[in-house]
C-alpha cells in the first residue's frame, strides 16, 4: 500500500485520512527530523489534523513550531529555518478532502526516497519514543507571512495594474491581495474570506469554476484576473478580455523570459513550450515534486505544470502561485497581445471516473504494446505532429486523457 500520491498524502477525511494515520505521519517525521514547522489551511478538518500531527511529533521529542493558517508556499518558504516542514492541506480537492504535504529546507517537496522512508517507518512502526523529560511544548512561529511577502517584494518590481484576485476562500487570501497592493496594484478581491466549505466556487481553478471572475474582468476596466487553488501553490490567469489564459502558453511565455539554462514540464504539457522557448525542455512525471526533482537533476532554472504550477528555483523549489502572481503582474504589455507570439495547438484534456486504475492501465498498455510508447508516467503515444497521454490520477479515482495535435 502506498500513502503518497503525486502531491503528498491526500484523501477523504475519516476514510483514508484519519486521526490515527495523521498522528502516525507525525511520529514518522519526528523519528527522522529534530526541528519541524507546521502550518495548515482553513479546511474544516485541519484543526483535527493539526492536533493529531502535534501529538505524533511531540511524542518523538522533536521541536515543533506552529506557523498558523498560511498558504502552502508560505509554509515551504519558512521551512528554510527548520529540518522539515509539514503543511495540512488538500490543495485543489473538494472540501471533504484533506491531506499532508512535506517540505525540505530548500522549498522542495519530499522526494521519492524520502516518501518511501516515511512509509516504511509507518508500516513497520519504527517510531522514535521520547522519555517523559524529552517531550517539549509546541511554540508559535510569528511572521511567516510577512517574511514570505518581503522576500517576494525584493525580487519583483512595481506594478500599476488593476487586478481581480480570486482566492477560492482559501489561504491565498492571507497574503496575495496584500502583496499585490504593496507592489502598487489596484486590487479587487473575490472569494477572499477564509471558509473551509469553499462557498464561492470549487477550489480547483478551472474554466467552469472561474465564471464569476471572467465575468467581472470582462465587464469592468481591469487589466487581468488571477485565481488560486485552495492552498495557493497554483495560479491561473484571466486576460483583460475575460478569457482564461492557456496555462501551457503562459508557461511558454514566462519560461522564455525566465529560463537561461533549461525548463522542466510534465509529460502532459503542450509542445507549444518546446516550439517557443530558446532552451532545452525536459519532461518529467506529473506532479510538482517530480518536476522539481528533474529540475535539480538537470540544473533547469524554470519549471511548472499546465495545472497552474510555477517553480522558480532561484527563489524556492516549492510551487508558488503567490510569487507567480507577482511575476505576472510585473510583465509589460497586455497579456492577450503578448500571447499572440506563442503558438496554440488544438488540445483536449478529459477525465474518466475509474476505481480500478491499476488494472485498467495494464489492459491499455497491453493493447498498445506493439506501438512505440513512452511510460515515464502513464502511457504516451507520439506521432510527428501530435500525441496522446493516458495516465491515472495520483490524487483522485480518475484516468486522465490528454491529446494535442
Amino acid at each position: 500500500m502506498k500513502l503518497f500520491g503525486t502531491s503528498g498524502i491526500r484523501g477523504v477525511i475519516n476514510k483514508k485520512i484519519t486521526s490515527q494515520l495523521t498522528m502516525d505521519v507525525g511520529r514518522a517525521i519526528g523519528s527522522i527530523y529534530d526541528r519541524i514547522i507546521l502550518g495548515w489551511d482553513q479546511r474544516t478538518s485541519s484543526e483535527m489534523m493539526k492536533n493529531a500531527l502535534m501529538a505524533g511529533l511531540l511524542s518523538t521529542g522533536c521541536e515543533v513550531d506552529l506557523a498558523g493558517t498560511v498558504a502552502t508556499p508560505t509554509l515551504a518558504f519558512a521551512t528554510r529555518h527548520f529540518d522539515a516542514g509539514i503543511m495540512i492541506t488538500a490543495s485543489h480537492n473538494p472540501p471533504q478532502y484533506n491531506g499532508i504535504k512535506l517540505w525540505n529546507p530548500d522549498g522542495m517537496a519530499f522526494d521519492t526516497e524520502q516518501m518511501e522512508e516515511v512509509e516504511e517507518i509507518i508500516f513497520e512502526k519504527k517510531f522514535r519514543k521520547a522519555r517523559w523529560d524529552e517531550v517539549k511544548n509546541a511554540r508559535n512561529y510569528h511572521g511567516a507571512i510577512e517574511e514570505h511577502m518581503e522576500a517576494i517584494l525584493k525580487d519583483v518590481g512595481k506594478s500599476k495594474l488593476k487586478v481581480v484576485i480570486d482566492c477560492a476562500s482559501g489561504v491565498g487570501a492571507t497574503i496575495t491581495p496584500f502583496l499585490l497592493q504593496k507592489m502598487g496594484c489596484d486590487v479587487v478581491t473575490l472569494n477572499s474570506q477564509l471558509d473551509g466549505h469553499f462557498p464561492g466556487r470549487n477550489p480547483e481553478p478551472t474554466d467552469k469554476s472561474l465564471a464569476d471572475l471572467k465575468k467581472i474582468v470582462k465587464e469592468t476596466d481591469v487589466d487581468m484576473g488571477l485565481a488560486h487553488d485552495g492552498d495557493a501553490d497554483r495560479l491561473v490567469v484571466v486576460d483583460e478580455k475575460g478569457n482564461l489564459v492557456s496555462a501551457d502558453r503562459l508557461l511558454a511565455l514566462i519560461g522564455k523570459k525566465e529560463a537561461r539554462k533549461g525548463i522542466v514540464v510534465p509529460v502532459n504539457a503542450s509542445i507549444c513550450i518546446d516550439d517557443y522557448v530558446d532552451v532545452e525542455v525536459k519532461r518529467s512525471r506529473v506532479g510538482d515534486v517530480f518536476v522539481a526533482e528533474e529540475m535539480k537533476k538537470c540544473g533547469a532554472d524554470f519549471g511548472g505544470e499546465p495545472s497552474g504550477t510555477w517553480i522558480f528555483p532561484s527563489f524556492s523549489y516549492c510551487p508558488d502561485g503567490i510569487y507567480a502572481a507577482a511575476k505576472i503582474v510585473s510583465i509589460d504589455g497586455k497579456l492577450s497581445d503578448l500571447l499572440k507570439e506563442v503558438p496554440a495547438y488544438p488540445m483536449l484534456r478529459s477525465s474518466i471516473k475509474c476505481f480500478e486504475r491499476e488494472r485498467v492501465m495494464k489492459i491499455i498498455e497491453k493493447n498498445l504494446a506493439s506501438l512505440e510508447i513512452e511510460t515515464i508516467d502513464g502511457i504516451r503515444l507520439a506521432s510527428g505532429d501530435g500525441w496522446v497521454l493516458i495516465r491515472p490520477s495520483g490524487t483522485e479515482p480518475l484516468i486522465r486523457i490528454t491529446t494535442e495535435g
